[in-house]
């Protein structure tokens, strides 16, 4: 059984959502680097063990980074999950998890990498929006895409309402995506090459909520 590990920032709707989903891998700890995320207690509710590394108490990045990777390491993880984590890693700790750490961002990737996407989505006037999971790599937002979710952007959307949606639907495909990994679906071999059923993917899975 795969060991899954958590880091989270916030509230942890993404959290909750892989919680509710029965994975087939067993989610053995959450970190956050916030004493007060509500993500935190939702893990307790859950009987998941928790772990606090305020990235304050850490002069730099990479000794925060060190905190981190020592703890997964002691809980033995296979897979970390980012969900709401608002830390940018270091190029060493991404690469000590190559393969085997993905992220969710709020855009059709290689669209809007960053911040702000849903506002810049209705600033460049896109008939489609979404989310994409993803392979971590040292390149912000640029590991190779697994899953997306698309929604279509409809008349008077606002950057909250668009949120809303996108967020309904990362609901969905993380824990698919998560799943997909515990149970060999989707693999990520030595030389780099994601497989889908055996399957070289060259493109990410599409979702659409229409």
């Amino acid at each position: 059984m795969i060991k899954i590990a958590v880091l989270v920032s916030g509230n942890g709707s993404n959290l909750q959502a892989l919680i509710d989903a029965n994975l087939s891998g067993e989610i053995v700890g959450v970190i956050s680097n916030k004493a007060d995320a509500y993500a935190l207690k939702r893990a307790a509710d859950a009987n998941i063990q928790t772990k606090v590394i305020e990235h304050k108490a850490y002069p730099t990045r990479e000794l925060f980074d060190a905190a981190l990777h020592q703890q997964l390491t002691e809980w033995e993880v296979d897979l970390v999950v980012l969900a709401g984590f608002m830390r940018i890693l270091s190029e060493k700790f991404v690469r000590n998890w190559h393969g085997k750490m993905i992220n969710i961002h709020p855009s059709l990737l290689p669209l809007y990498k960053g911040m702000h996407t849903h506002q810049r989505v209705l600033n460049t006037g896109d008939v489609y929006h979404g989310c994409t999971v993803h392979y971590v790599t040292p390149e912000l937002d640029a590991g190779p895409a697994l899953l997306q979710g698309v929604i279509p952007v409809g008349h008077h959307q606002t950057p909250e309402s668009l949120a809303h949606r996108v967020h309904s639907i990362e609901h969905k495909i993380y824990p698919q995506a998560v799943e997909w990994i515990c149970n060999g679906t989707l693999k990520h071999l030595e030389n780099g090459q994601i497989v889908y059923k055996g399957i070289p993917l060259n493109k990410p899975i599409q979702f659409c909520d229409l």
